[in-house]
């Protein structure tokens, strides 16, 4: 009898969770990306390179982007046709999207000069790294690549994923390109600062890799091809995507850094912020004189002069009142656009980031 009950506990397996399957897959990568391949004993310290880069970069967030291939692909696939193998692929394309995220962080952090990214110091912040963070962005970048040629090259989905990567990279990029010259640094032009632009900016730089190329990726995955089905998954992903970074605007000024992982800086870099572009648009001419002397100024008196004009112009009001009508504007693409879709893939994501900082 002993016997038995042993053997059956042996025998099963216990059943990992997305989120525990995804962490264990790490080290493999790492593993993968460092060890495997490489003959050449000079490459060593570079690979060791490397290992540091991935081990301090790519963990700590909060996993939605890498998360979101398999949770929209168990919607998209019905269970009984959902092998392990395309699990494991799944977990692996989403690992990418974390490493494409850990590319672009990287490389931010530096034209930003911030201080510290998910509670811990910023990657060029660190002893003896400095300005050799920006090949380590591209060490990140290029570890995408041969993760997807090594685990994807045989699959039907191959190309159009690498199409996915590249195209939403250099839309990044545009947004990051728009970003900087909205604000450059050392000049305050707070008439750059429209509503057009700022959702121009969050549209390139944010919604695209954050919303969009997740459940992109597990349509293709899904044999899902049409270029309709993927234009209407645009459409509500890119409008998640915009209230996204307008709740990051507004947790940077009102967020509590022990929970968002990072002191807000959006006010003393001149960044071109919801809060800000808001605000231009029904303050007085006194006030506007006021933030255009503060804006941008490091000092501590400054911020705190900014930080009270947007509590005279009710921001948190007027920020909870948009988090609503973005919740309602989403319903109704939903009803709209996903009529082939579930409608599940897209409430999940909803779930995750409305309401996010309670």
């Amino acid at each position: 009898m002993g016997d038995k009950i042993c053997n059956g506990t042996h025998s099963k397996k216990p059943l990992l969770s997305d989120s525990q399957m995804f962490e264990a897959q790490f080290e493999e990568l790492v593993t993968e990306l460092t060890e495997r391949d490489f003959t050449d004993p000079a490459l060593a310290d570079a690979l060791n390179r490397l290992r540091e880069v991935l081990v301090y970069n790519a963990p700590g967030g909060k996993r939605n982007r890498g998360l979101s291939v398999i949770g929209s692909l168990r919607e998209l696939v019905p269970s009984t046709e959902l092998t392990q193998d395309t699990v494991q692929h799944a977990l692996l394309i989403g690992w990418c999207i974390e490493l494409l995220q850990a590319f672009f962080l990287v490389a931010d952090d530096i034209m930003d000069a911030s201080v510290t990214r998910r509670g811990q110091p910023c990657w060029y912040k660190k002893d003896g790294i400095g300005m050799d963070a920006i090949n380590d962005s591209f060490l990140l970048e290029g570890s995408i690549y041969r993760l997807l040629r090594r685990h994807c090259r045989d699959k039907h989905y191959y190309f159009n994923l690498l199409e996915l990567f590249t195209e939403t990279s250099f839309q990044t990029e545009l947004g990051q390109a728009l970003d900087l010259m909205t604000a450059p640094p050392g000049q305050i032009d707070l008439n750059r600062f429209t509503m057009e632009r700022y959702k121009a900016i969050v549209k390139y730089k944010t919604a695209f890799y954050s919303f969009y190329l997740p459940v992109a990726a597990a349509m293709y995955m899904a044999g899902i091809k049409s270029e309709e089905e993927h234009n209407n998954a645009k459409h509500i992903l890119l409008e998640m995507g915009e209230f996204f970074q307008i709740q990051d605007d507004y947790l940077d000024c009102y967020g509590d850094p022990a929970v968002t992982g990072k002191i807000g800086t959006d006010i003393q870099d001149n960044k071109c912020s919801w809060l800000v572009v808001t605000a231009l648009e029904i303050m007085t001419p006194e006030q506007r004189a006021e933030l255009e002397a503060c804006y941008g100024q490091h000092d501590e008196a400054s911020v705190e002069k900014v930080k009270a004009l947007y509590s005279a112009l009710e921001m948190p009001t007027l920020y909870r009142k948009y988090e609503e009508q973005s919740y309602q504007r989403l319903q109704k693409l939903i009803a709209c656009h996903a009529q082939n879709l579930p409608h599940s893939v897209f409430l999940n994501f909803a779930k995750k980031i409305y309401k996010r900082n309670k």
